[in-house]
This record gives structure tokens, C-alpha cells and sequence, in this order.
């Protein structure tokens, strides 16, 4: 196999090609941004990520790209790594239902990923425009921390169209509350407490509960109708990927995983992009707001042991030249570290963490050497042009070993980061 390049070997081709950006300004001109239009393409979902949640300039930027997708290139759907079953209320509040103020209410509790001002660009742009912006969550409910937010819904569906199935749907819910949290990292120890007969038979009734729905689809929309019968469905699917993610990182953690076993809830988000692009209109494209190692498409491993596949994955092996991923990276500043906390609200605290030069072999040392931050590279052209390339980029203040020519297909440095004020704690 042919040697990586070094960082500078590289940094020579960004130092030429990479588009330089003026400002992080969400409101300012979005001229500089006008580079973008040809590195995406025709891609019907365009993913922007982040090397870590909670960092203000890639929250920025985020809006920067997202308002520059709608205004100048079209797009029409927002989707979001926010949870399915909670997405729709947000979606309705995004075109205009109760007040300006509501959206605080409806994200109290959820951690502070950055869903909230976006939704209050979508909702003023759609108050001026014909052509109006949906919002869509794609998780597990509360980012993997509870079912309930799914399986609340599924009972309400039996209760309508399959009444003698309804137990079942309230038996799980009862398992459910007894460890629901506000994230996976507060709900995990909390899953890991219960007897194994309830951890047993919660994945029984989802299984047995999954089965029916699909097993007897005509009955229930013939009972109902085709629409809600597709939502109920997918809670149903959400609620059972949440519960397979649980024993798949109980067993990562002791050491008997299986290979790429906690793939069950990004499998779901693409899934789940999928599905509100299938019901979107003709031409629609989608902005997707998820994490770099979410959004990547190479597998993601750790120590050498194949840990999962990120909805990147998925979303290339469906949409292929239709899906671009663009990771968010920054080479200073700050980055947030998320320590396990049981006691704390989400099951972790952020700590600020100085980041340190770039490693060599990384896209950031490639950035650093180039000195072209803030600025945009398109990876799709690198590859032409670089071989090999660098073989790991940020994750929060480590490193995600991956090829990152493959894993993405542009990437953008912030040149510095900065951990909100309001981050989880």
C-alpha cells in the first residue's frame, strides 16, 4: 500500500485549492460561500458535521450553510440528530403553529446541541417565503435515553386500530420508565441495574411487537389510514433500535462486543432521512445537522475492533453520488470533552479542553501547514489529485482514526472553536 503523504505534501494542494472563508457572521453576506454551490453538486442530502457538539463556531457555521442551501440552492428539509418521535412538534411549530417563544418548552430537557436556533431561522424564513422549510428529527427518542417518547405514541396508535395488542405497548412502556433519561450516558447504568428478566422481556415484546405491525399492515391501514400507520411504525422501529443500542454498549464496555454491534441507532438515522426524503416532494434536498462520526462514511474502529458504521455509511450505499458529507473540524481554540456523570442532568458533564497542535497525519495538521482557515476544501478533488491523504481527523480533543478522503467529501475548518456558555452540565 502506498505511504500516506505528510501534512505539508498535502497542505501544498490545500494551499492552492482550498476556498478561503471571510467570516462566521450567520446573518452576513453569503458571497464567499458561492464555491459551495459546485463542490455539492446535485446531491440531494448534504450532511454538515462537527468534530464536537457544543462548539459555538461550528453552531455558526452551520447556520451560515444552511442558509445559503435554502436561499441560493433550494433546499426544503432541515433534518436534524434529534430525535424522530420529538421532531414533529418542532416541525409544526417551524411553520408557524403557537408563539415565537414555544420552541424553549419544547426543547426543555433535551441537550443543548444546537437545534434551537436554526428553528428560529427556519420559522421567520418560512413566515416571508412560498416555498417553506420542514424540520425533521431522524434519532432514537432523547438521543438513545428513553423509549418512552416512541412508545408513548405506538399505544396511542393501538388503542385506535389493534386494542387486545395494547398490553403488550404498555407493558414495555412500564420497563421503559423504570430507567428513561435524557440521554443514552444518563439512561445506560440506569438500563444496566434492571434485572435481566426485564431487560428480556422488553426486547421480546418490541420484537413480538415489530413483527405484528409489519406482519398485519393492511389491517391496520385499513383501520386507520397509510400515514399515521408509517409514523407509528417507525416510533416502533426507533424504540427497538434504542433497546439493541443498550445491550451493544453494555457490551462493548465489557469487552465482548460483536463486530460493529452498535450500528443499530445510525442505521436508524439514515433510515430515517430516507424516509422523510421518500415523502418529501419531487426534487426536494435535505440539510442534515449530525456529528462528524455520524455523518462519515468509512466504518468507524477503535484499537484496530470495527465499532459500528456511522448513517454516512448507509446514506453513500443508498443515495451514492447523491449524498455529501462535509465535516466541520477547527486546529485551536477549545473542544468539548464530555466526562461521564451519572449525577449529572444528561449523564455527563462538558469540560473545555485547550486543543493541542494538530497531529501529524491529520486533515487539521494539513489545515495548520496550508495556514488557510477559516476555509473550505473539496475532498472529492483531493482524491484525484492526493494519494493517500490523511488518515485521521478530531474527536472532540482525540483523534478518529479513518481515511479521511474516503470517510468525507469536503471539510471545513473554523480555524478556532469555542465551547458555548450553555453547554450540558
Amino acid at each position: 500500500m502506498p505511504e500516506s503523504p505528510t501534512p505539508t505534501a498535502l497542505a501544498d494542494w490545500l494551499r492552492d485549492h482550498a476556498v478561503p472563508l471571510t467570516h462566521l457572521d450567520p446573518d452576513g453576506p453569503l458571497d464567499d460561500l458561492e464555491p459551495l454551490r459546485e463542490v455539492i453538486g446535485a446531491a440531494r442530502v448534504v450532511a454538515i458535521g462537527e468534530s464536537s457538539h457544543f462548539i459555538i463556531e461550528y453552531q455558526q457555521m452551520r447556520r451560515r450553510i444552511l442558509r445559503f442551501l435554502v436561499e441560493r440552492c433550494g433546499f426544503t428539509v432541515l433534518a436534524f440528530e434529534y430525535g424522530f418521535a420529538e421532531g414533529f412538534p418542532l416541525d409544526a411549530w417551524a411553520q408557524g403553529a403557537g408563539d415565537d417563544d414555544e420552541v424553549a418548552a419544547h426543547l426543555a430537557g433535551t441537550i443543548p446541541v444546537g437545534v434551537e436556533e436554526p428553528l428560529r431561522w427556519v420559522r421567520r424564513h418560512n413566515a416571508t417565503t412560498t416555498r417553506p422549510v420542514r424540520f425533521a428529527g431522524i434519532d432514537i427518542p432523547a438521543a438513545g435515553g428513553s423509549l418512552l417518547p416512541a412508545l408513548s405514541p405506538v399505544a396511542d396508535y393501538l388503542r385506535e386500530v389493534d386494542p387486545q395488542t395494547l398490553p403488550a405497548a404498555e407493558a414495555a412502556t412500564r420497563i421503559a420508565a423504570t430507567f428513561a433519561g435524557a440521554s443514552a450516558a444518563s439512561a445506560a447504568p440506569a438500563w444496566a441495574r434492571l434485572p435481566a428478566a426485564d431487560q428480556d422481556a422488553l426486547t421480546a415484546i418490541l420484537a413480538r411487537l415489530l413483527i405484528r405491525f409489519r406482519a398485519v399492515e393492511s389491517l391496520y391501514v385499513s383501520r386507520g389510514d397509510r400515514g399515521r400507520y408509517d409514523i407509528a411504525r417507525r416510533h416502533l422501529e426507533a424504540a427497538a433500535a434504542a433497546d439493541y443500542g443498550f445491550r451493544a454498549m453494555a457490551d462493548l464496555f465489557a469487552g465482548t462486543g460483536l463486530p460493529a454491534d452498535t450500528s443499530a441507532r445510525d442505521s436508524y438515522m439514515a433510515d430515517s432521512v430516507l424516509w422523510h426524503l421518500q415523502r418529501c416532494d419531487p426534487g426536494a434536498r435535505i440539510v442534515l445537522v449530525a456529528h462528524n462520526a455520524h455523518i462519515q462514511k468509512a466504518p468507524v474502529s477503535f484499537d484496530g475492533h470495527l465499532t459500528g458504521f456511522p448513517l454516512g455509511h448507509y446514506l453513500d450505499r443508498a443515495l451514492g453520488e447523491d449524498y455529501f458529507a462535509l465535516g466541520l473540524t477547527s486546529t485551536r481554540g477549545t473542544t468539548a470533552d464530555m466526562l461521564p456523570d451519572e449525577n449529572a442532568p444528561f449523564g455527563f458533564t462538558v469540560e473545555p479542553t485547550p486543543l493541542r497542535w494538530p497531529e501529524p497525519g491529520s486533515i487539521e495538521a494539513s489545515f495548520t501547514d496550508a495556514d488557510v482557515g477559516p476555509g473550505l476544501v473539496d475532498l472529492r478533488r483531493a482524491r484525484r489529485h492526493v494519494t493517500g491523504g490523511p488518515d485521521r481527523t478530531r474527536l472532540q480533543s482525540a483523534y478518529l482514526h479513518v481515511p479521511v478522503l474516503d470517510a468525507f467529501d469536503g471539510m471545513l475548518d473554523t480555524a478556532t472553536s469555542t465551547v458555548a456558555g450553555d453547554s450540558a452540565h
